[in-house]
């Protein structure tokens, strides 16, 4: 009998055991006090709703998102955006609420303007003090940025090319315009980058709002377009470039490296005219319902362990302090990541809304304005097509006249 009541206690111990959250310090991955930290957090049973770029977080070797439910008990819907443009029009559009999202640097001064973020309560992100390199990286987030944000990751746009097609590197962006890359070159599928590349071949502001400088930027992408017909894509880029297809892109450092694992036949350049330096940032938008969960979720991103998987796995360059000093960080002496000497880099800001919807009207024209001619054939087809159906009904009423002696 005793030794029924004893198979029974096992049975419940391992049950109970099978039942109860399997906690990363069983991986050596979280001391003991982080993980009591996050689970005293009183999260349990709470969701999170986040809203990131795509292939921008670890979801292998660590699986973030995973650790911090494990951790914290709190349910997370993770969704993905392809640009600051789109998830502006989701976040803008209301009938959602996300709890994080993580726009760049001029979305951010664009959503605070227009009052969609929450001030962040630093109490309840104590990592920041302990791991942002605020010497390096402070400036970025000066004149109140930081009262709202908490940068993730910091980038560079980079030219890439396949070097089976671009025997040398190029040294500047007008190599987009080259007719001999006709229908092999990628550019990016928002208005914001793609009209930097044109303004840095006009020597430009990238933050200008004079009229008459869009319209050339607007004049010369168009051109390109009428040259080399490129494809317009965004998270596109990693299969077509790394299939060897095509011969140049515009795209992200960090995403840069990620291809060239794939496919070592691609270089990447920075072209003289300059280079948007950027960053990204967490941000708690102001229709969130979980905002503890938020700070929470932005005090585990910069957890030491947490932020080397994500630097790891997305690659681009990281503001943390614990990961830059880490030797196991592989991506320190990456020259795409962590490029020196960069000269004539720009950084983005907030445009006024005037000028944001004269570059929209433009994008708009610069993308849609090569199908003109196909626009017309479609009218005229249209045009046959009903004098066609005219024609027979016009016939069939004739014949129908003669049958019945009408």
């Amino acid at each position: 009998m005793k030794k029924f009541f004893s198979l029974i206690t096992a049975l419940v111990i391992v049950l109970s055991v099978g039942l109860l959250p399997v906690y990363a310090e069983e991986d050596g991955i979280f001391s003991q006090e982080t993980i009591e930290y996050y689970e005293n957090l009183g999260l349990q049973g709470t969701v999170l709703n986040v809203y990131n770029w795509g292939e921008y977080i670890d979801d292998e070797e660590v699986d973030v998102i995973s650790q911090f439910e494990r951790l914290t008990g709190c349910d997370v819907n993770y969704t993905t955006f392809e640009s600051n443009e789109n998830m502006y029009s989701k976040l803008s559009g209301g009938g959602v609420s996300y709890d994080i999202i993580i726009p760049s640097d001029y979305m951010v001064e664009r959503l605070m303007a227009e009052g969609m973020l929450l001030p962040l309560d630093y109490n309840n992100i104590p990592n920041y003090n302990k791991y942002f390199d605020g010497e390096k990286y402070g400036h970025l987030v000066e004149n109140g940025i930081s009262d709202y944000a908490v940068i993730y990751n910091v980038g560079t746009t980079i030219l890439i090319y396949n070097k089976n097609y671009v025997k040398e590197e190029p040294t500047s962006w007008s190599v987009l315009w080259d007719e001999q890359y006709k229908g092999k070159v990628l550019m990016f599928n928002n208005p914001r980058d793609t009209f930097a590349i044109a303004q840095f071949i006009l020597g430009q502001s990238i933050n200008t709002t004079d009229p008459a400088d869009w319209d050339a930027a607007a004049e010369l992408l168009f051109e390109q377009r009428q040259k080399v017909k490129p494809e317009y894509v965004m998270d596109e880029v990693f299969v077509k470039m790394e299939s060897g297809e095509y011969a140049l892109a515009t795209y992200y450092a960090g995403d840069y490296e990620l291809m060239v694992e794939n496919n070592p036949d691609l270089g990447f350049a920075l072209p003289k005219e300059g280079v948007n330096t950027f960053y990204d940032a967490m941000c708690i938008p102001s229709a969130s319902q979980n905002k503890k969960g938020a700070e929470a979720f932005i005090n585990f991103m910069m957890e030491p362990e947490i932020a080397l998987a994500n630097a790891e796995y997305i690659y681009y360059a990281t503001p943390n302090k614990a990961v830059l000093e880490n030797d196991e960080y592989s991506l320190a002496d990456s020259e795409a990541v962590y490029p020196e000497n960069l000269t004539n880099a720009q950084e983005f800001h907030n445009l006024p809304i005037d000028t944001l919807q004269y570059m929209n009207t433009l994008w708009m024209k610069v993308k849609g304005e090569n199908d003109t001619q196909g626009l017309y054939f479609g009218f005229f087809s249209v045009i046959i097509l009903v004098v066609i159906i005219i024609i027979i009904n016009i016939i069939k009423k004739t014949k129908m006249k003669k049958y019945y002696n009408v």
